[in-house]
């Protein structure tokens, strides 16, 4: 096979097939999480297969590998998300999870992609992407596509300032191909993403005549040292002014940089106790007031999710980052349940080691707040 759209197209299609069998056979023996980790899992392993035997001189970017820095400097380079709302995956009876395959090639970035929707039986390739035809302007009320867990701050204010309504959804796949298809008019994002959330659906779009940005209006890049792309907008062109120009009026928060983005989601993962976005080397380690308490990316990962350590944690509240060059140090309160309806707080520094697209280490100092003791 010689044509990159065709085998993204190939690939994508054949992963969500292997999705769409474990699910099937796996539902009642997993819970929603673990089965999104194993299809994730197992959709990776399939992919990068097909990659190596079809373009074994190709590098990769994938959510569920270890990054490589020498792909930045790599002619091509396949960007892929193995099952994109692996939360909705998990869910039985959702169809908003999808497959992403994507090609970036130096001096051209974007240049072959395609989304798989297995749930509803599509495929959609920057080869054959459709054109969908649309309700005039107008016509009733638009329709804006946003997260369902983490909609933007401001999306509200942009929805009020164009007459909009707001549909939210799981995966940046299916969120983008419902404008593909005309189902909505935009699809708004902001808050953090990667950029094999957006990379295939961005090609696909932009194949169909798709409005794609940033949502300050700047051009969405890819092959970055550090893989974060917090934002986007895609939407249909002929109302791409209007609503840029509202997000321009209401979008004025400051947005994390790539490596804050990596010790913010390790913190979330303290109260949430779910580490899927946590992108940690699997040589990380971590450090707690000169006890080691983590010797590999996996144990940490472990740990915050199981540890009986971070179960009472209650909240994290006062956060700050600082960073300067790989380092990003981020100090914040923890409230902790200890026991008898009191709360116990304390004071935490984190040390974070980010020298490229994943957190090499962690040194944390914890102590007392206040007039704990």
């Amino acid at each position: 096979m010689t044509d990159d759209a065709a085998l993204a197209a190939e690939i994508a299609s054949a992963a969500g097939e292997l999705l769409l069998t474990v699910r099937a056979t796996e539902a009642d023996a997993l819970s929603g999480r673990e089965l999104g980790r194993r299809g994730d899992h197992d959709a990776n392993v399939l992919i990068l297969g097909l990659l190596a035997e079809h373009r074994p001189g190709d590098a990769v970017l994938s959510e569920e590998s270890a990054d490589d820095p020498a792909r930045v400097d790599a002619d091509r380079v396949w960007i892929i998300d193995p099952l994109d709302g692996s939360k909705e995956y998990g869910m039985l009876g959702h169809t908003d999870w999808a497959v992403h395959v994507a090609l970036w090639e130096a001096g051209r970035g974007l240049t072959a992609g395609a989304v798989a929707q297995p749930g509803l039986g599509a495929v959609y390739s920057t080869d054959d992407a459709p054109v969908a035809e649309r309700r005039p302007l107008g016509d009733g009320r638009p329709r804006i596509v946003i997260s369902g867990s983490r909609p933007p701050e401001f999306v509200g204010d942009v929805a009020r300032a164009v007459g909009a309504d707001l549909v939210p959804m799981g995966s940046a796949g299916a969120k983008a191909m419902a404008v593909l298809r005309g189902e909505v008019d935009a699809y708004v994002h902001a808050g953090g993403q990667w950029e094999w959330d957006s990379a295939a659906p961005v090609a696909v779009a932009r194949a169909a005549g798709l409005f794609c940005a940033r949502i300050d209006g700047t051009a969405l890049e890819y092959n970055r040292p550090h893989p974060y792309l917090p934002d986007l907008v895609i939407c249909r062109p002929d109302w791409a002014p209007t609503l840029m120009a509202a997000v321009a009026e209401h979008a004025t928060a400051p947005t994390d940089s790539p490596r804050v983005a990596m010790a913010r989601a390790y913190i979330r993962s303290l109260i949430s106790h779910d580490a899927s976005h946590v992108r940690l080397a699997a040589d990380a380690w971590r450090v707690e007031n000169g006890q080691r308490t983590g010797d590999t990316g996996a144990e940490i990962r472990e740990r915050l999710e199981h540890g009986p350590e971070y179960l009472p944690i209650r909240r994290v509240r006062d956060l700050t980052f600082h960073e300067w060059g790989s380092d990003v140090v981020a100090r914040f309160l923890l409230d902790i349940d200890a026991g008898r309806g009191a709360d116990l707080t304390v004071s935490v520094t984190e040390h974070f080691d980010i020298p490229a697209g994943e957190i090499r280490s962690i040194l944390a100092i914890i102590e007392p707040h206040g007039g704990n003791s």
